[in-house]
């Protein structure tokens, strides 16, 4: 398949980008400042037979011009994985509503970005697949990462709804859910602006960075947690027939996958009865191109 996927300079997007290879996909990553800060990764996939395209998800024309960028690369998009994004740690109160934006704009809007410059030509050819990188904190609130999982919540509920409504224009949806992982995702999480709460929060205001510390030394001592998971997941995803794929895929190995896959579950059953009571059962099942065959 042909694959477009944000945020390729690190990571998971590392990751994913190296086993997509290695399974026969061709392959445009994206990051920014590729002739920079980046320029040493954009180097390493060149090698390995990877185009680059430099696009900032926050910014309207970048996008633009890099998806189409990727397309003329790769003769058409077949699928795009959404998988820039930030984090955030600290005390909810101390975030502005400003620090709020700035990662709403990568984590939600520049999804929207994304997929907008993509789904014209999927939908015109009555195939594709997006792939949005979510997070488990997408499913359940963890003290200490307020804007972050609300975030990734509005991304699930952007999924859910992108779901249904391209279901019929043969567009397959799918979230991948990871847990948290050893990767630079933590040493990028962003604090707030301001830290002019603390003080009403006494003893407390040490909270966040006591919780972190001890996750991180946690992680180290729980080495099945492994990032190379999610990549194995998202390659695992996109060889699945369309019309088979999971919705949801949770990537966890230490102890928050099974809980969650329980109430994702319990979700999609609920989902079902509510279409099904409105009449509209039919959006949830993708028309594949077997189905217009017919």
């Amino acid at each position: 398949m042909n694959i477009l996927i944000t945020g390729a300079s690190s990571g998971f997007g590392k990751l994913i980008v190296t086993d997509l290879v290695k399974a026969g996909h061709q392959v445009v990553g994206s990051m920014r400042d590729i002739y920079g800060r980046n320029a040493a990764a954009k180097a390493e996939f060149t090698d390995m037979g990877v185009e680059i395209v430099e696009i900032d998800v926050t910014d309207d024309a970048s996008v633009e011009a890099g998806v189409a960028a990727a397309a003329e690369k790769l003769g058409r998009i077949d699928v795009l994985i959404n998988n820039a994004g930030v984090g955030a740690h600290g005390l909810q109160e101390n975030f502005s509503a400003g620090d709020f934006q700035r990662l709403f704009d990568i984590n939600v809007f520049g999804v929207q970005r994304m997929i907008r410059a993509a789904l014209p030509g999927m939908r015109a050819r009555g195939n594709g697949l997006i792939v949005n990188i979510s997070s488990l904190l997408g499913r359940v609130a963890l003290p200490f990462y307020g804007p972050y999982n609300a975030s990734k919540w509005a991304l699930e509920a952007m999924s859910e709804n992108y779901r249904a409504e391209l279901s019929q224009f043969g567009v397959d949806f799918t979230i991948v859910e990871p847990g948290g992982f050893p990767t630079r995702f933590i040493d990028n999480l962003m604090q707030p602006a301001s830290r002019d709460r603390d003080e009403g929060y006494g003893q407390m205001a040490g909270a966040p960075k006591a919780s972190l510390e001890g996750f991180e030394g946690f992680l180290a001592a729980n080495p099945q947690q492994n990032p190379q998971l999610v990549a194995d997941a998202v390659v695992d995803v996109i060889a699945t027939a369309p019309g088979s794929r999971p919705f949801r895929t949770e990537v966890d190995r230490i102890g928050m996958a099974e809980p969650l896959k329980a109430y994702n579950d319990h979700l999609a059953q609920v989902t079902t009865g509510l279409f099904a009571n409105l009449g509209m059962e039919g959006m949830l099942q993708l028309k594949t191109v077997e189905d217009e065959a017919a």
